[in-house]
């Protein structure tokens, strides 16, 4: 879903694209297995059946294929790839055999967007699950498709997996994931997307207020947002932090300090790193080939930056 924005406000501001196909996979499903969708729009739990395409360059996509780890889905939900270069036709599978998915056939995740459907003019986003029994995309909504991971496919968790979205935790982590998405995950792109400088200024002060609250919640010696169990939140705060000293500090002009400046959430950030899903999940090259080679307008020489080092995200943090 990098920089998908489709238009500014008059003062300037990014305005992000919705969601369009919002379906979901759902055990509640009146739908037999091998069916479509029942008529609100929820399709069957079949393991083998879905097939989740992302960009390891795209913070969004790769909260799902973290959760997917994290969840031990891999054989339950295949996995599609897409270049993190995109031409003006979109995600592309041009790191596969022939240019094309080996699953559903296709060159450009757009083809499945027209076979779901045809007069869809919007911009082609990842991550987004295909059905491969009929090449239609089923949902590209980012925010449901983790949580239903960790909630709809419960019966294909692997033994002992975390519960990232505890009910009991529920109304606190929505809370905190809203105000992390509105001034970090997405308050990084309304900085860097900015066309006036009283937009990019008013989203750069909330981004930096927002990482001053949360270094300060995790300076009491708690591992994770929420104390001591990993949860949704964790993952989606991840995904941002990093990618902010390799991208964010200087591509979007997020630069009052970096993520290494800030102890505790450095801290935090190299645990989970360090953690199997997160940093094995992770390909710096990509994410800043994505970056700097496709937002010309931002970086119009298209080269990209040799550093950081990700050599300290190996640091040691104690108990991991």
């Amino acid at each position: 879903m990098t920089a998908q924005f489709v238009g500014e406000t008059t003062a300037g501001a990014f305005v992000r694209q919705g969601n369009r196909f919002t379906d979901r996979i759902a055990r509640d499903s009146t739908s037999a297995p091998g069916e479509g969708p029942d008529e609100r729009g929820r399709w069957p739990v079949e393991p083998g059946r879905y097939r989740l395409i992302w960009s390891r360059a795209c913070p969004w996509a790769h909260r799902a294929v973290i959760v997917r780890a994290l969840l031990g889905l891999d054989d339950v939900i295949s996995l599609g790839t897409v270049d993190p270069v995109r031409d003006e036709r979109g995600w592309r599978f041009t790191l596969d055999p022939d240019g094309r998915d080996p699953v559903l056939g296709i060159g450009f995740l757009a083809e499945a967007y027209r076979a779901t459907d045809p007069d869809y003019a919007g911009r082609v986003t990842v991550p987004s699950i295909v059905d491969t029994r009929t090449g239609r995309v089923v949902t590209n909504d980012y925010p449901q498709i983790t949580l239903d991971f960790a909630t709809e496919w419960a019966d294909y968790h692997r033994p002992g997996a975390p519960d990232l979205y505890p009910a009991d935790l529920r109304a606190e982590l929505d809370a905190l994931m809203r105000d992390v998405y509105t001034d970090v995950n997405n308050g990084v792109y309304r900085a860097g997307f900015a066309t006036s400088q009283s937009a990019y200024e008013a989203a750069y002060d909330a981004l930096f207020a927002r990482l001053d609250v949360l270094e300060s919640r995790l300076s009491d010696g708690r591992r994770y947002l929420m104390g001591d169990r990993l949860t949704e939140a964790d993952v989606r705060l991840f995904t941002t932090l990093v990618r902010f000293d390799a991208v964010y500090h200087n591509h979007f002009k997020c630069n009052r300090n970096k993520l290494v400046e800030l102890p505790h959430l450095w801290a935090y950030a190299r645990r989970l790193f360090q953690t199997p899903g997160f940093g094995d999940t992770v390909d710096f090259d990509q994410i800043k080939r994505h970056y700097y080679v496709t937002h010309d307008t931002i970086n119009p020489s298209g080269i990209v930056p040799k550093g950081p080092d990700p050599a300290g995200w190996w640091t040691p943090v104690g108990d991991i």
